[in-house]
């Protein structure tokens, strides 16, 4: 049975007993821990499961990338049947659910009733418990914000054993520390969040073929405002006069008529080998892919329609993708660099990963708008976000990364939390300059640290 990233052995689990010493890991399967997983049924067995001995985490499905996911030092609490609906308003758009219904299940219970979510980030098997941890970002972060812009409030089992509700006006400081805050100030059990309507399930794209950095952000700023949604596929091993080269998509929601309703097709994911020799995604052929994705699209398109999974979650139609990357697995390094200095920046982290490293297999750029200015450990700020993923190799490539986290610092940027699985805690502190005051949230709700997870324990976030 898989729980998330972790494969194991045990089947049939019910209510909280444990399922005993699991080895479990994040999507991109390293490091790798171990704990005792617990998986509730309902909330009562939720509190049942917090309320015990020892130090405790929250996991949905495990697609953050590293070890944010898992507490190696004990219990793991899985989160994936804490998953009900409560109510739905139509006429404000306004659901409540539990912490562990995803975005796959939000779409497909109301798209046909006319709404989305508000921000979906590129995989929809994310839990919304875990999209709170993280403060999830999407496409249309220049026009709409983080999550937590469209979240009114969310109930929050602490450590105490007390439901706290949150909100921006009922206990606001906890409210913006559990926005990103990882899932160490606690465990969501319900939230409330405005949907937003659609008229269709489908997006009109315009298309625009980059061929250099240079030009990729110039379209970027000449028209980013007329689209909800951009995105930018890089070629990550391109270099020289070509570095940066990229496929611009823009779009915005569709209008409904013509074929277009609020149908939620159900795609038939391809399911990845558990063994796949990884030898088979190297420079050569990735590099061959990159020119062929390249080349395939035209220089300039207009109004092309898709349907929302293509378009907001392309990678999903692989099911466990992650295993590409073979067993050692690979890492994702997103980072934002703000505008003034940014496209310098993201020029020298293109080039160095290109020279220093295996490359980059995958390369996606963005632009941010403003971030949350509540919210000490929220990672969006404005400007460029670039996503890279990594194979993994071990001491040689944390000793590359390190000196991209100098980049990084140096710009005044900072290193997406959800993705990290390396990161100093003296990195941390220079990339979040406000870390204190969450530190000091996280010390009053949970002065004993009971929630811990192993990248809490790595960033110094838990005593």
């Amino acid at each position: 049975m898989r729980f998330g990233g972790a494969e194991t052995g045990a089947a049939g689990a019910r209510g909280v007993g444990s399922l005993a010493n699991q080895r479990v890991w994040g999507w991109g399967r390293q490091p790798v821990g171990e704990t005792e997983l617990r998986r509730p049924e309902r909330l009562r067995d939720l509190y049942a499961a917090v309320s015990g001995e020892g130090t405790a985490l929250a996991r949905g499905l495990g697609r953050s990338y590293g070890d944010a996911s898992f507490n190696s030092a004990g219990t793991t609490i899985l989160m994936e049947r804490i998953d009900r609906y409560v109510d739905f308003d139509p006429s404000a758009g306004v659901v409540e659910c539990e912490a562990g219904v995803t975005i796959d299940d939000l779409v497909r219970h109301f798209v046909p009733r006319g709404f989305f979510p508000p921000v979906v980030p590129g995989t929809k098997h994310v839990t919304m418990g875990g999209a709170i941890a993280s403060d999830i970002h999407g496409k249309n972060h220049h026009k709409d914000g983080s999550l937590a812009r469209h979240l009114l409030d969310f109930e929050l089992l602490t450590a105490s054993g007390d439901i706290v509700t949150c909100s921006r006006d009922e206990n606001p400081d906890l409210f913006w520390a559990t926005l990103g805050g990882m899932g160490l100030t606690g465990v969501v059990t319900t939230l409330r969040m405005q949907m937003t309507p659609v008229a269709s399930a489908y997006v009109e794209v315009d298309i625009d073929r980059a061929p250099d950095l240079d030009r990729t952000l110039e379209l970027f700023h000449e028209s980013d405002e007329n689209y909800r949604y951009s995105v930018a596929w890089v070629d990550g091993l391109a270099g020289g006069r070509s570095l940066g080269r990229s496929i611009l998509m823009r779009g915005n929601p569709a209008p409904s008529g013509d074929g277009r309703g609020l149908d939620v097709k159900r795609r038939k994911e391809r399911s990845v080998p558990k063994i796949f020799p990884a030898a088979l995604l190297n420079r050569t052929s990735v590099k061959a892919f990159n020119t062929l994705y390249y080349r395939r699209h035209p220089r300039q398109a207009r109004g092309a329609v898709q349907h929302y999974e293509p378009f907001f979650f392309p990678l999903d139609a692989a099911r466990d993708w992650n295993r590409l990357y073979g067993k050692r697995g690979f890492t994702q390094y997103q980072c934002v660099l703000p505008y003034e200095g940014g496209r310098d920046g993201l020029a020298r982290i293109l080039e160095f990963v290109r020279r220093e490293t295996r490359g980059s297999f995958l390369t996606v750029l963005k632009r941010f708008g403003p971030g949350e200015a509540d919210s000490p450990l929220s990672f969006p700020m404005p400007g460029y976000t670039l996503a890279m993923d990594i194979p993994w190799r071990g001491a040689a490539l944390e000793s590359a990364l390190e000196r991209i986290d100098a980049i990084v610092i140096e710009l005044g940027g900072r290193v997406y939390l959800t993705k990290d699985a390396r990161l100093s805690a003296e990195s941390l502190r220079a990339m979040y300059d406000r870390l204190d005051e969450w530190l000091a949230v996280k010390r009053r709700v949970d002065p004993e640290s009971r929630f811990v997870s192993d990248l809490g324990q790595r960033l110094g976030l838990v005593a």
